[in-house]
């Protein structure tokens, strides 16, 4: 698994290689990053990566030509290393929702070329040469890509084969097929008494069987509160069994015209 990453800020980008899970796999060697900077194909004494936008307006656009000549040496490099393609990614508010099922697929391949974006945006001739997909993760804007790809890298980094100290770590996380797309249920450590409050019973019980329904109904309590969205979707699926829906029906949580 490899990550090329086009950015005007690469240091950003020691926040995945020198600390946690994803850092460990680094050192490891269960991934690889390279960072390519659009400054370094400028010509200019300024090493000027943006210009003011074509019909005016707020802010500054990236310019083609540095973006370009920057892919262009991340393109090389993966294909002198056996990999031609690999897709070009670009992080952006315009991007369809990246999603975990997408972290998943991105685990079984080979890695990506990420374009991060600044300023106002990137000229649009770049992105339809070059840009093979977009992602967003969410209906927000930040002030850099930078901060977008870290988050999706680590998604996917976590899923790669031995990178989390327990193998059943990342099938139980939220959004996970198996949980059925439902968010995760509540977890407790020691002390089994914190100020008044005491871990549920079931869970010292040492009964496997009623601990995984426990589990399960809160999965299902706290999709239904919280994200409705995905239960709905769940439902829709036919991922939701008989004694899910006849659960939720008595916690008032659902309804057979729902």
């Amino acid at each position: 698994m490899r990550f090329d990453i086009i950015s005007l800020f690469p240091d950003l980008f020691t926040a995945l290689t020198q600390y946690g899970v994803s850092g460990r796999a680094w050192q490891k060697k269960r991934w690889a990053l390279k960072c390519w900077n659009p400054r370094d194909y400028t010509t200019d004494v300024h090493r000027t990566v943006d210009d003011r936008p074509y019909g005016g307006g707020p802010g500054m656009v990236m310019l083609v030509e540095p973006l370009a000549k920057a892919i262009a040496d991340a393109q090389k490099a993966r294909a002198d290393d056996g990999d031609n393609d690999a897709p070009v990614v670009l992080m952006s508010p315009a991007g369809k929702p990246f999603r975990q099922e997408v972290a998943q697929r991105w685990a079984q391949g080979t890695g990506a070329i990420i374009v991060c974006g600044r300023y106002e945006g990137i000229d649009q001739r770049f992105i339809d040469a070059h840009v093979t997909h977009e992602y967003s993760l969410g209906d927000f804007v930040l002030s850099g890509g930078e901060y977008a790809a870290l988050a999706m890298m680590d998604s996917v980094i976590r899923l790669l084969p031995g990178v989390l100290n327990h193998a059943d770590s990342a099938p139980q996380d939220s959004f996970q097929p198996g949980l059925d797309g439902l968010l995760d249920s509540p977890h407790y450590t020691r002390p089994e008494d914190y100020q008044g409050q005491r871990v549920p019973e079931v869970l010292r019980s040492g009964d496997h069987r009623a601990i995984a329904l426990w589990r399960r109904q809160q999965s299902l309590l706290l999709t239904a509160r919280r994200r409705p969205d995905l239960l709905q979707n769940a439902y829709c699926e036919g991922r939701l069994s008989e004694a899910d829906l006849v659960f939720l029906q008595q916690a008032g949580l659902w309804q057979e015209s729902t």
